[in-house]
């Protein structure tokens, strides 16, 4: 019964994802992953999703965002050594 409620869950996991992304890496590079996710007992895909939010999160502004930021504070820094 436990399978059978597993394998409905994951299917469901899957009919809400609708594009697919396929990468070409080092085989020793998908080994190491595929370890280090085992171990943590997390599926690949699973790791690969969450990291993939979390960069689109952090980068949701752009690196035009990041660069003007970076600027300002470097601009701001830069006067206050030169009004002391």
């Amino acid at each position: 019964m436990a399978t059978r409620l597993c394998i409905h869950a994951t299917l469901r996991a899957m009919l809400n994802k609708d594009v697919g992304l396929r990468i070409r890496v080092e085989k020793e590079l998908r080994e190491s992953f595929q370890r280090a996710c085992s171990a943590e007992n997390l599926a690949a895909s699973d790791v690969l999703r969450e990291f993939m939010r979390s960069y689109a999160d952090h980068h949701a502004g752009g690196k035009q965002a990041n660069l003007f930021t970076a600027t300002e504070c470097k601009n701001k820094q830069q006067l206050k050594k030169r009004n002391i």
